[in-house]
């Protein structure tokens, strides 16, 4: 079949790498349009359109995909059906009715579960097991569509986002191909999804990523490994932002059994923290304006063992609580 392929973040370049190496022609790609990036918030491309691009293929970056330009160029090309990965856009009916075969969507959750923007970063906040990757087709309702193909993938007690996804994007990569290619032969049908079981994933904003002391130790530890990489969990020190990385350990074992929440206690080797439950060890931390580095680092730099310190869940927290040292 003649492909038109819809992606723009790192997730989606693998699905694209398995239809350039499958038996379909991907005559186009469609992706956002180039924007800012990175520490130096630099404009550049997608690294989908990088990717097509060394590939030879034509990248269209409407701004909107209702843009009657846009729509034009694609009935110009005639595709028989565009596969779909995190393209980052609705796409209007004026266009999801051009291809015969319609537009195929690769979604990384078994739907009809964690439909919406975020479904990996829904997943591991709300604890679930397992998770998975789905091929459906698009319909105007939110990741509605009847499916053609699923497959599930567990998830571990450590998983970030950002591992979680890794894993999906190349195993869905092979989903996606091979859904195309029972839609081509004609030996796959869609069936529509189960009324029951519909959950909603949307977008995890930076507001969204604070961290709440007060919640219990393994919702905080799931709200962290969520927003990693992106947008990164948080928390607040004497007026400034605290970026966190994936926790150490939740809960901490050892000699200290009650630690306020946000509450401190900064040892020569690691940095507990207190919350609703169990106190949480620090991994990696990233102050404002400064490198990553390991928790212990970091306190040893404010030296922080001995003194009262306290992360806030919010920015006009005034109590401080007391340190109970290791």
């Amino acid at each position: 079949m003649r492909v038109v392929f819809a992606g723009t973040p790192p997730a989606a370049v693998p699905a694209l790498n398995a239809l350039l190496s499958s038996s379909h022609a991907v005559v186009a790609v469609v992706t956002r349009p180039d924007a800012p990036a990175g520490r130096g918030l630099r404009v550049g491309q997608s690294p989908v359109a990088l990717r097509a691009e060394e590939a030879g293929v034509e990248v269209l970056k409407p701004r909107r995909p209702r843009d009657p330009d846009f729509l034009d160029r694609l009935r110009g090309i005639g595709p028989d059906c565009c596969p779909v990965t995190a393209y980052g856009a609705l796409i209007p009916q004026d266009a999801l009715d051009i291809p015969p075969h319609g537009w195929i969507n690769l979604h990384f959750s078994v739907l009809p579960a964690w439909r919406g923007a975020a479904p990996v970063q829904h997943a591991i906040l709300h604890g679930d097991d397992i998770t998975g990757a789905t091929t459906f087709r698009l319909v105007a309702e939110l990741d509605a569509g009847p499916v053609f193909g699923v497959l599930t993938e567990p998830i571990s007690p450590s998983d970030t986002a950002g591992d979680l996804l890794g894993r999906l994007s190349l195993s869905g990569a092979g989903l996606l191909a091979a859904t195309l290619d029972g839609i081509e032969a004609g030996t796959l049908e869609a069936r529509p999804q189960p009324a029951e079981g519909v959950s909603l994933a949307p977008k995890i904003t930076p507001a969204d990523a604070q961290v709440n002391w007060g919640n219990a130790a393994v919702a905080v530890d799931r709200l962290v490994r969520a927003c990693a990489p992106s947008p990164g969990a948080w928390t607040m020190l004497d007026g400034s932002r605290l970026k966190l990385g994936p926790l150490a350990s939740a809960p901490a074992a050892g000699p200290v059994t009650e630690l306020a929440p946000g509450a401190v206690c900064a040892g020569r080797d690691r940095v507990l923290v207190g919350t609703g439950t169990a106190p949480v060890e620090l991994g990696e931390v990233q102050p404002d304006g400064k490198r990553r580095m390991q928790a212990a680092d970091w306190a040893r730099g404010l030296r922080l063992d001995g003194r009262e310190t306290v992360l806030r869940s919010e920015e006009h927290t005034s109590e401080l609580q007391s340190l109970r040292h290791l």
